[in-house]
């Protein structure tokens, strides 16, 4: 990763927006961050990388606590950068939680966190990758740069008072570092996937066991020998089964035949009964056939005189209705003629009537012509009131602007009362700032004493407890050594008895060859074992290593605390007699001085802003002085034409009536003119209009009653023909009168139905004539049988078969089970036995591949403990020129104790003792020697790699302070030949020689009004 651009906006001690162009300072700048304490150095880093995860490079303060308390209210808080990474540029934005001013109204609300991400083309556009949400920027960031916040702290940046941590990283933490550098995954999927594997084949074997015994107690038998004789035992006892279900089988279906031949030969008896009884039935019904038999033919005859009867009937109804409507007609007519009278009265009066209309016409006119008249004087009225009101209003504004000019010189006066009290109180601005900055250098160098205290403590303690653990651990050394040369002893010792136990008579003895052994020494202890020897060796090894340990470990230790007391007492120079007092009082007086600041701060904005006010009322002053004079010309000129509406109105007014002034009264008297205009005439079209009519209606009913008359003689004479004929016709026809040919008169459909009866029942007749004679004849000699004793004897052979069958199912399902039983135990095995072959195979592998044989080592481990060794061939090239030849980094090979991960640990080889020692044993000067040297070699080494990560850029803050002259000489040479491997390097330095030696800078001024940036060129 390059950085390109940062752009932070009151962010730490930057009050406004800086910006810093990285791309400025040069192709693989060498730069140096200068400035002083608490100017913001530090904070350079924050920024970077706040922006890119959200946290800072110490992770002591979160991004809520880095807005800039001298910042405005409407700056907001935000950090911009813009990084390459390969070809591919991208630019981050990143606002943390806050309390920001309202954007309308008085008071704060509460900014949520927010960041957006751009990939940039090479062509300029952009792309947004990240919209707002803070945990998906800082998520995309890990995807593109490889790194988590912790990983790019400890590989990219060398933070102040951490660059141990990669150093003293164990083989865990630095495993994870260094598969995210290499790109290792891989190697931690196969391990993953192999163990995986291997898990699942070992269960698999197991569940195939569990299945196996699960068959056996399913047939609830505890061997396959169990099973096979079982199955012996079985198989002559089904054949005996079969056999008696066979037999069974036979004897239920003679007896089911036997039960279907009487079932039939009794339906035949029972069908006899029934035809015997229908015969019965029929006898009965013959009566009522006769009887419908006369009514068919009686319907028949009427059916044939119904026309006759029809039209007879139909003469009779046009006779009645011909006389309703004579009757109706009539009615009308005597109506007629007496509404023609009423109309005639009234045409008798239209003369009168046509003169009343005319009158009303003439006044209607009349009132017409007052109209244009009247409308001119509410015209002049209304410009009149319209003026009145403009007057009033230029009166009012005038005097309300008045009013304001007068406040407005009186808020002047005011403001300029308290720029005179506010002056004083912002003069004291400076002063108090620096007053505050001196304070919280003060309690940042309390709060570094106070911890250097506590660690000085602790590692004190830790300094005991080894020393404590030493003399233990020298105590069972000594045991071990005192036991292990007591049993060698006793061993050494025994060994003359040992011999003489092999000696026979007259055999030579194998030390002397004397062939006499008149006294073969004894022993009177019991010889120590081979075994017993080798253990009392292997625990003196053990205790020790155990000593030597602890030995290092406590030089260590020790180191580490004098050089804690070295800097606890320079902490302690520094801070002088506020040692004594509580952090509560500094902090106390810090916010005493805090408190004057901001009053010092708000009294200097509140002086711009009145300064700034006055002027705005000095010009709003002006203006609102013209706006008065010219309402005042306008107010006399509305005035003037007042005076002249007047006049105008009242001549207009004298020549309209009194009553009629008013528009609506005129528009009123109009209207009811135009009314009784339009109802008189109205009136006298409806009385013409009606005795128009009056006379047609009387014509027509005249005429009316005239045909009506003549219609009701025509219906009564072809009335009384249709009855003599119906009359002759019933006579012929054997009918006494009407009413018994309408008794006898039956539909089609009634007389149908009564000619289908009587068919059936001639049909039902001969049918059970003919089928009661075949039955006779079949039965003839027969007897009806008793299905009760058919029906026992096969119930009785069905129950023998059921018993036979269930009995025969017992033994042939218990047979089957065993049979597929003894396949599932043969699969089952041979499934076993596949797996146990694949698991000799995968398992091996997964526990190679995991670290669980030889050094438990893992294979990604493995791989990396090879990276690890060209890292630190890199990093003791450099670390051996820094340390002039005396010390190189190199890898533990040793396995750790217990389960600990292992091989990734470090260890240094120091030149001047041969020995090699733990890294934690350096001194501070050295350790940062070794970090940085680490650092660059891992950075050369990953650049290496093809795929890795880019390690392009590499930010130190402080440090070069603990090295000597020579040792800052050789690190300051050893960084200015990074430059030409392309590499970007960042120094955040107090030492002068660094200013001197290193041209390009970035110094942080140190204001009242805040830090800024500037960048400086050789």
């Amino acid at each position: 990763m390059r950085p390109l651009k940062l752009l932070m906006s009151a962010f730490g001690p930057f009050a406004s927006i800086q910006e810093t162009d990285f791309a400025a300072l040069g192709t693989n700048p060498l730069f140096l961050i200068n400035g002083p304490t608490g100017a913001g150095k530090t904070t350079l880093l924050d920024a970077i990388c706040f922006a890119l995860y959200g946290k800072t490079t110490g992770d002591e303060r979160e991004g809520s606590q880095m807005r800039c308390d001298l910042a405005v209210d409407s700056l907001l808080t935000e950090v911009t950068f813009s990084f390459a990474l390969g070809d591919i540029q991208y630019r981050i934005r990143r606002v943390p939680e806050q309390q920001r001013a309202k954007k309308s109204g008085a008071g704060y609300t509460v900014q949520k966190p927010e960041a957006q991400l751009y990939r940039i083309d090479s062509d300029g556009s952009e792309h947004l990758l990240v919209a707002s949400k803070v945990s998906e920027a800082t998520a995309e960031i890990e995807q593109l740069t490889g790194l988590d916040a912790d990983q790019f702290r400890q590989v990219m940046v060398l933070p102040q008072g951490k660059f141990r941590e990669l150093l003293m990283a164990d083989s865990k933490d630095r495993e994870k570092i260094f598969s995210q550098l290499f790109q290792t995954q891989i190697y931690r999927k196969i391990e993953d996937k192999l163990k995986f594997q291997a898990s699942a084949i070992r269960t698999a074997v197991r569940d195939h066991r569990n299945r196996r015994d699960g068959i056996l107690d399913n047939i609830a038998l505890e061997s396959d020998e169990a099973l096979n004789a079982e199955l012996d035992e079985l198989s002559p006892k089904l054949t005996q089964a079969v056999e008696s279900k066979d037999k069974a089988s036979l004897v239920f279906i003679d007896a089911n035949k036997q039960f279907e031949s009487a079932k039939l030969l009794t339906h035949d008896f029972d069908a006899l009964d029934k035809l015997q009884q229908s015969a019965a039935v029929l006898a009965e019904q013959k009566k009522a056939i006769v009887q419908d038999r006369t009514r068919l033919e009686n319907g028949q005859k009427a059916q044939q005189l119904k026309p006759v009867l029809d039209v007879s009937l139909a003469r009779e109804t046009e006779v009645v209705q011909a006389q309703d409507s004579l009757t109706r007609i009539q009615s009308a007519k005597d109506s007629s003629e007496q509404a023609l009278a009423l109309s005639r009265s009234k045409f008798d009066s239209l003369a009168e009537l046509d003169l009343k209309l005319q009158r009303e016409r003439n006044e209607e006119q009349k009132l017409i012509q007052l109209e244009p008249q009247l409308q001119g004087l509410d015209d002049l009225q209304k410009s009149f009131s319209q003026a009145t009101s403009e007057r009033d209003k230029a009166k009012e504004k005038g005097i309300k602007e008045k009013r304001v000019l007068d406040a407005l010189a009186a808020e002047k006066y005011a403001a300029e009362q308290d720029i005179f009290l506010l002056e004083e109180v912002a003069s004291k601005q400076l002063d108090a700032q620096q007053a505050v900055t001196a304070q919280d250098d003060l309690i940042e160098r309390y709060q570094q004493w106070q911890k250097a205290s506590i660690e000085a403590s602790h590692t004190e303690q830790a300094l005991k407890q080894a020393k404590d653990k030493g003399q233990q651990l020298k105590s069972r050394c000594s045991e071990a050594q005192t036991s292990h040369r007591q049993l060698q002893l006793i061993w050494h010792r025994g060994q003359a008895a040992s011999l003489a136990l092999q000696l026979s008579p007259g055999l030579p003895c194998l030390v002397c060859g004397s062939v006499e052994h008149p006294n073969p020494a004894q022993s009177e202890q019991q010889l120590p074992t081979e075994e017993e020897l080798q253990q009392a060796q292997r625990f003196e090894e053990l205790a020790n290593e155990a000593l030597n340990q602890a030995r290092a470990d406590y030089s260590g230790l020790n180191t580490q605390y004098q050089v804690q007391l070295q800097q606890l007492d320079e902490l302690q120079q520094r801070i002088g007699d506020s040692s004594t007092q509580p952090l509560a009082h500094l902090q106390s007086q810090l916010q005493a001085l805090q408190q004057q600041l901001t009053k010092a701060n708000t009294a200097a904005q509140q002086l711009i802003q009145l300064r700034q006010q006055i002027q705005n009322w000095q010009s709003k002053e002006r203006e609102l002085q013209t706006r008065l004079d010219a309402e005042r010309e306008h107010f006399q000129k509305l005035q003037n034409h007042l005076s002249s509406l007047k006049g105008q109105v009242a001549q207009a007014s004298a020549a309209i009536p009194e009553q009629y002034h008013s528009l609506e009264v005129l528009d009123s008297a109009i209207s009811q003119a135009r009314s009784h205009v339009k109802t008189l005439q109205q009136t006298i079209n409806s009385i013409r209009q009606s005795h128009t009519q009056a006379l047609e209606q009387d014509a027509a009913q005249s005429a009316a009653l005239a045909a009506a008359v003549s219609n009701f003689a025509q219906a009564r004479e072809l009335s009384n023909e249709a009855h003599g004929e119906l009359k002759s016709q019933l006579s012929s026809s054997g009918f006494s009168d009407k009413q018994a040919l309408t008794h006898a008169l039956l539909s089609s459909e009634a007389l149908k139905a009564i000619a289908d009866g009587i068919a059936r029942y001639q049909q039902d007749c001969i049918a059970n004539q003919t089928t009661l004679a075949q039955i006779t004849d079949k039965l003839d000699g027969q007897v009806k049988p008793q299905l009760i004793d058919v029906e026992a004897r096969v119930a009785t052979s069905q129950t023998q078969l059921q018993a036979a069958e269930h009995s025969w199912q017992l033994i042939q399902s218990r047979v089957t089970q065993l049979t597929q039983t003894q396949k599932q135990l043969k699969d089952a095995d041979y499934q076993a036995k596949k797996l146990e072959d694949e698991y000799a195979i995968i398992g091996t592998l997964s526990d190679v591949a995991n670290g669980q044989t030889g050094n438990k080592i893992s294979l990604q481990r493995f791989v990396l403990s090879v990276l690890l060794d060209d890292v630190l061939l890199e990093a003791s090239h450099r670390l051996q020129m820094m340390s002039k030849g005396r010390y190189r980094l190199i890898r533990k090979e040793d396995r750790a104790k217990g389960n600990k991960a292992s091989g990734l640990d470090l260890e240094v080889e120091d030149a001047y003792t041969s020995k090699v020692r733990p890294v934690a044993t350096l001194s501070g000067g050295e350790s940062f020697m070794a970090a940085l040297s680490m650092a660059l070699g891992l950075s050369e080494v990953v650049q290496a790699y093809a795929g890795g990560i880019k390690l392009d850029t590499l930010f130190i803050d402080e440090g070069f302070g603990s090295l000597d002259q020579d040792s800052l000489d050789l690190a300051i040479r050893t960084l200015m030949d990074l430059q030409s491997s392309g590499r970007m390097i960042g120094v955040i330095s107090h030492v002068s020689e660094m200013k001197e030696q290193i041209g390009t800078r970035i110094d942080i001024i140190k204001t009242a009004r805040g830090s800024e940036t500037v960048i400086v060129l050789p």
